[in-house]
């Protein structure tokens, strides 16, 4: 499974702090994309959720 960035999907807000780095990053991801830094977010978090469900399902056999 490859991350794909997403297009705006619906959002509750939520305050959270990333290190100036990481937002300079991402930003140059999505720089002339359809896609804001909260959804980049969602997605990443979101995939790196399955990720780690996937691996305890997979050591839970």
């Amino acid at each position: 499974m490859s991350f794909k960035i997403p297009s705006v999907p619906p959002t509750t807000n939520k305050t959270i702090r990333f290190p100036n780095d990481l937002i300079e990053r991402v930003e140059s991801l999505i720089q002339g994309k359809d896609c804001t830094f909260s959804a980049f977010v969602v997605a990443a978090v979101r995939a790196a959720v399955e990720e780690v469900e996937a691996e305890q399902n997979e050591s839970s056999l």
